[in-house]
């Protein structure tokens, strides 16, 4: 799981270098070492295990995600639960009906213990991040929104992998099969680091207003080797309120701030370039342009993958999420 060291010691650097993360022409045969790829759009996943259909409609140019290890992959499947390891690192995917478990809540807690019995059959206990998505995350009101429901089903799944602290995560709404909430994760053999943002109160502290359980995750988690930041989806949150809301600018603005301050709390330099993916999660197709020309401003050479997706709160109209390396 996570460690609660101070960021100024030096981290005792395991065997595995972290997972290469990058971005790659749709359909593009994964090799030997390829841990797990992600295709942005709706279709049914092939054979590979490794290989998981996400059901986010690009914007713009259509790439595939690619986690890349050091040395050979086995992968297999456990009934509706695939997974792949090699290099001391762990893919594991799941995709659950929600109409199987009467719901959000229950599904959420089905997909956290399958995948929490994966995790604790091997040698990668320690969960360093996680991608959460389900259809119609906005729907309903106060208690009854469907992302609350989750967020209350995730916690009672989780069990005892993650009792030592919350790894870095994103949570947002797909446009595929309403039914359909996917999860996946990344874990190693080796304890990652914790980073929040002194701007925002950590989600696990949320007051009563955003649900009767709060959002389980870290604003960012840092890599066993201290040599790649995994951040967790990032939107114009400051404390705990929403800002500038239906202003797409003002929005990014706030998020790159974020993103900044979140560099700066794991030791990092400011700024993101080549190495480092991101990918921006936009909720109106018409603000593609808007997200794309900021990222390339702000940020030039970085690789950015856009999708049409919601964000967990509805007055926000961008989150981004991806990888650091040092």
């Amino acid at each position: 799981m996570l460690s609660g060291r101070d960021m100024r010691e030096p981290a005792p650097c395991s065997a595995h270098p972290a997972p290469r993360v990058r971005y790659a022409a749709p359909d593009t045969a994964p090799g030997d070492g390829t841990l797990a790829v992600l295709r942005f759009r709706t279709a049914p996943s092939p054979d590979d295990p490794r290989v998981l259909h996400v059901p986010f409609a690009p914007l713009g140019e259509a790439m595939d995600e690619y986690w890349e290890v050091e040395g050979p992959v086995t992968s297999g499947r456990d009934g509706g639960l695939r997974w792949a390891r090699g290099g001391g690192w762990l893919f594991a995917a799941i995709d659950v009906l929600e109409s199987d478990h009467g719901g959000p809540e229950n599904a959420a807690a089905f997909a956290y213990e399958a995948l929490s019995r994966r995790v604790s059959a091997g040698p990668e206990r320690h969960v360093q991040r996680i991608w959460n998505y389900l259809g119609a995350i906005n729907e309903g009101e106060g208690d009854d929104e469907r992302y609350k429901h989750f967020c209350t089903g995730r916690i009672r799944g989780m069990g005892e992998v993650f009792a030592q602290g919350f790894p870095a995560a994103s949570a947002l709404g797909h446009h595929g099969n309403a039914d359909l909430l996917q999860v996946y994760l990344l874990a190693t053999d080796q304890t990652g680091t914790r980073v929040e943002n002194p701007r925002q109160v950590s989600a696990w502290r949320y007051p009563r207003q955003y649900g009767r359980t709060p959002p389980s995750f870290a604003r960012a988690t840092m890599l066993p080797c201290d040599d790649v930041l995994a951040i967790s989806g990032t939107a114009a949150v400051v404390g705990h309120a929403s800002a500038h809301v239906g202003d797409i600018d003002a929005q990014l603005e706030e998020t790159a701030r974020n993103l900044d301050a979140l560099l700066e709390s794991a030791g990092l330099p400011a700024g993101f370039h080549a190495r480092d993916p991101l990918k921006a999660y936009v909720r109106h197709a018409e603000h593609a342009d808007t997200v794309r020309a900021f990222v390339e401003n702000r940020w030039p050479g970085t690789p950015l993958l856009m999708v049409l997706g919601d964000v967990c709160r509805r007055e926000l109209l961008v989150e981004i999420d991806g990888w650091r390396y040092r």
